[in-house]
């Protein structure tokens, strides 16, 4: 005797496979295709896949590795920039989806799994005071979720050298719009040890100053996606035995595990990693590990973390810039990760599969789409009129 699952079963238990599974039951009948297809079940599909991907970016390459799997071959990705012979830069990575762009800045986002990708509109060069030098330019790419709104925030960092003084732009590209906004310019000088923004729980964060001078202490800023606007993120507090008013650091930022991620590096003698547990309580931050000089580290210019094991057992740090190594919270040991065919990359970005589209009509394009289609038919319908009435 046949049993027939309910389809409410059959949709959870769908919601769970990896995308390139989905993609080819998508073929099998219609009826899947039209719940694979439909918002719910991607929403439903993005809440629960557990399938992610290394993006590793080399020049004007970018390439794919399993995070489960490593190290394994590479697999090089046919992404919507490859035409131009320039280098590849990483944006961001949000929900599946990749931001990037090249040194003409054409920028896309794109999602891997899919193949689907939009490129977005052109910006108009930005306004600057005289005697101002471009002294940076980030970006951070995320996604508001009150609007399911993909956001990408520009920032265009300029300093006077005569007087010390500084100012920005700030543009904001909203999918649901198609378009870019200039937003006031931030209160902040920029640290440029990473130019892409960090997103977090709704918020993009990058490392600021509030003065232009070399004495003033780093700090965390956060741009609201929802509001937009920024706001200061508030750090861990100082305890008695801590020596952090002896050495001089710097703070970098990262995502880990879904929480802001706080790296403290001691002039390369010591690197101690933070995690804020609950977004936006000081309390919550926590030691996580540290790492200091040994036989190991040549150099400790720079140490990221990217993501944890699938055991939560182990960290993969990137180093430099360059290599990976994970770093075992329980035993303290590092292992580096050899990736067969690169001796080296320039960045690397954990991305999750998933079917969310980056080409999926915005609704003010849909409204203007669905009234273009009406006036076509109205057009369409008066013009028969017309010649019905004629040949009575």
């Amino acid at each position: 005797m046949a049993t027939y699952l309910p389809s409410e079963v059959i949709t959870v238990i769908f919601s769970f496979l990896p995308t390139p599974s989905l993609l080819r039951f998508r073929t099998v009948s219609k009826s899947l295709r039209s719940l694979i297809d439909s918002r719910h079940f991607i929403s439903l599909h993005l809440s629960n896949s557990q399938s992610t991907s290394l993006i590793l970016c080399h020049q004007t390459d970018l390439y794919n590795l399993n995070l489960k799997t490593l190290p394994t071959a590479p697999v090089l990705l046919n992404h919507p920039l490859m035409c131009y012979s320039h280098r590849i830069t990483l944006l961001g990575s949000c929900n599946g989806l990749l931001c990037i762009s090249n040194v003409a800045d054409d920028i896309a986002i794109w999602n891997p799994s899919l193949r689907k990708y939009r490129i977005l509109p052109s910006l108009n060069h930005d306004r600057r005071r005289n005697n101002t030098l471009l002294a940076a330019r980030v970006y951070g790419f995320g996604c508001d979720d009150s609007t399911n709104d993909y956001k990408l925030v520009r920032i265009s960092y300029y300093v006077d050298l005569q007087d010390s003084s500084f100012d920005s732009q700030v543009k904001v590209y909203s999918s649901r719009t198609n378009s870019w906004n200039i937003l006031p310019s931030m209160n902040y000088a920029l640290c440029c040890a990473r130019s892409m923004g960090v997103f977090v729980h709704g918020y993009l964060h990058w490392v600021v100053r509030r003065k232009l001078e070399p004495d003033q202490p780093d700090l965390i800023v956060a741009f609201d996606l929802r509001f937009e606007k920024f706001v200061e993120v508030p750090l861990p507090e100082k305890t008695e035995t801590s020596n952090d008013d002896d050495l001089d650091f710097e703070i970098e930022v990262a995502e880990l595990g879904g929480c802001l991620c706080m790296i403290k590096n001691y002039r390369k003698k010591r690197i101690d990693v933070f995690v804020m547990r609950e977004y936006g309580l000081r309390g919550s931050w926590c030691k996580l590990f540290a790492l200091g000089e040994s036989r190991d580290f040549r150099s400790l210019k720079s140490v990221r973390p990217l993501g944890y094991s699938s055991d939560g057992s182990k960290v993969l740090l990137e180093h430099n810039r360059r290599k990976m190594f994970w770093y075992d919270l329980k035993s303290e040991e590092i292992d580096y990760v050899r990736i067969p065919g690169l001796r080296y990359y320039v960045e690397g970005m954990i991305c999750e599969g998933t079917l969310v589209s980056p080409t999926v009509l915005s609704d003010n394009c849909r409204r203007q789409h669905d009234l273009g289609v009406q006036n076509a038919k109205k057009r369409r319908d008066d013009f028969l009129s017309q010649g019905f009435k004629l040949t009575l």
